[in-house]
């Protein structure tokens, strides 16, 4: 795909505007030396900047591509990720940030320390920076140069090298307020670009009668991609087993990535107030709705039209190669390059806080001044990002990279997510239990994954979440003394409650929403 003079402008347009608002914002945060004004933006974010932000961390190329191609192998049923991320968004909201916001919790590890001890808290601020790097970074940074690469003829090398460059630039000077800021603008072009992609297949599909043709066409010629339900004789049924794709292992891997994920809840930490933060989470809620209509149905599209391609990761951009016409291919790259670099700068800004504040810190120097803290933060960004785009390429010869995510952090999710649920919800859990979890979350998984390679891997994490958590109960009750370390965990009568209208009512009404689609696609 080549590109014309209009497809240029549009995209330096893109280029100018966000490179310019972070310009600005990282020189008012220049002021501010202090690791709150960098790390979580001087609570400052209003509701739709905390909505924006997440949304624009969460989505990138592992949905743009990666869930396109699950859409293209499975169907509609892949939107269940999304549609359930809804619930899983107002019970973060409710839940989880009144504690963080009450506790004055700014980072996952220091929720572990504050809850139970520095031992928990110690082992997975590690592991948390691991993950990141070496799972995140470069499975969106591999997505993303490979959707560059088949559309625009970009060499994967440079493109992993550019969209690094980009991510550092949005990150590195301004953070977490510069990212949320340019985020609004990502979310824009990601969503309208997104749309427009959709529109075109769909259009296609139909020859050119519209869009309710077009997936009226593709229910008919491909009805069992419209079902959320996989029958076991699917051969995607091990991703999605069923009904308990619905109802088991979803729901664990969502309230870990949701209420206890540093790059997604760092951007709720960061808002005025817990009711600005709230509003937030609801905003990025109703925005989860639509992502199916921006990603899965093009992959869908892509199967109907018997896209020419060697695997499902392929179907997204070989819809952009076949039919984005000249004049848009650079409104549509630049929706590309926002899903991808909102991501990536979202990753980066919250490893950089963990290593900074929860591991050099603590471990290395912990005299260190504010200044200096915010310095080392930068640096790290730097050196993970370089780190990340050196074993992206690693990555192409995995089928599904969505599910390739899904089913890698699906190992330690369910250990983690027992945990903060025991942690937060039960107060006679004890550290000696959090501490056997920690030994147990890799082990647990990896055996019963050994034990039976054919369970569906949402399978395994509703089972390995039932291990760990029993073990936890167990220990908990029997070594009630040993709890508390450092005084009872206590949380203020009625923290759970909120009356705000503006809230629930909304709340509400994605409850029905959702209702509305499961009837018709059950």
């Amino acid at each position: 795909m080549k590109f014309t003079i209009p497809d240029i402008i549009v995209f330096l347009i893109y280029c100018a505007i966000v490179a310019s608002v972070g310009i600005i914002v990282s020189r008012k945060v220049s002021r501010q030396k202090d690791t709150r004004g960098y790390f979580f933006a001087g609570n400052s974010l209003p509701w739709y900047l905390v909505g924006s932000s997440v949304i624009a961390a969460n989505i990138s190329a592992e949905q743009f591509i990666g869930m396109s191609g699950s859409g293209y192998a499975m169907g509609i049923t892949i939107a269940t990720y999304e549609w359930l991320a809804a619930i899983m968004l107002i019970m973060v909201a409710l839940w989880f940030l009144p504690v963080f916001i009450e506790k004055k919790i700014y980072t996952m590890p220091q929720f572990l320390e504050v809850r139970y001890d520095h031992r928990v808290k110690t082992v997975l601020a590690f592991f948390w920076l691991f993950l990141f790097v070496f799972v995140n970074l470069t499975s969106i940074l591999y997505l993303g140069a490979l959707s560059l690469k088949t559309v625009f003829g970009i060499k994967l090398g440079y493109a992993i090298t550019g969209l690094a460059l980009f991510s550092l630039l949005l990150t590195v000077g301004g953070g977490l307020r510069a990212i949320a800021n340019t985020d609004i603008i990502q979310v824009l072009f990601l969503v309208l670009g997104g749309l427009t992609t959709t529109y075109l297949a769909l259009d296609h599909v139909s020859e050119g009668n519209g869009v309710l043709k077009g997936f009226s066409v593709m229910i008919n010629e491909a009805p069992e991609k419209f079902h959320m339900i996989l029958e076991r004789s699917d051969p995607n049924f091990r991703y999605m087993p069923g009904i308990r794709s619905i109802l088991g292992g979803i729901w664990i891997a969502g309230i870990y990535y949701f209420g206890a994920n540093q790059y997604i809840i760092q951007k709720a930490l960061g808002a005025k107030s817990l009711r600005e933060a709230q509003r937030g989470m609801l905003f990025a809620g109703y925005l989860k709705l639509i992502i199916p209509v921006l990603v899965v149905i093009p992959g869908i599209a892509a199967f109907v039209l018997n896209a020419d391609i060697a695997k499902p990761d392929e179907a997204y951009p070989w819809l952009l190669n076949r039919f984005v016409p000249s004049g848009i291919r650079g409104f549509v790259f630049a929706a590309l390059i926002a899903a991808i670099v909102s991501s990536l700068a979202a990753i980066i800004n919250s490893a950089s806080t963990i290593f900074s504040i929860d591991i050099f810190k603590v471990h290395f120097k912990p005299d260190i001044s504010e200044e200096s803290l915010v310095k080392t933060g930068k640096i790290c960004s730097l050196v993970i990002v370089i780190i990340a785009a050196l074993i992206a390429s690693m990555l192409k010869n995995i089928e599904q990279v969505f599910q390739f995510i899904q089913e890698y952090t699906g190992l330690v999710s369910p250990g983690i997510t027992a945990m903060f649920v025991l942690g937060l919800f039960w107060k006679k859990t004890t550290s000696h239990a959090a501490w056997i979890a920690v030994l147990l979350t890799l082990p647990v998984p990896v055996i019963l994954k050994l034990l039976f390679p054919g369970m569906p891997f949402l399978d395994n994490m509703v089972c390995s979440f039932l291990v760990i958590s029993s073990q936890m109960i167990i220990v908990s009750l029997s070594g009630s003394k040993e709890h508390p370390d450092k005084g009872a965990w206590e949380l203020p009568s009625g923290i759970f409650r909120n009356k705000d209208r503006s809230f629930i009512l909304p709340s509400l009404g994605i409850l029905l929403i959702l209702c509305i689609l499961y009837y018709v696609f059950w």
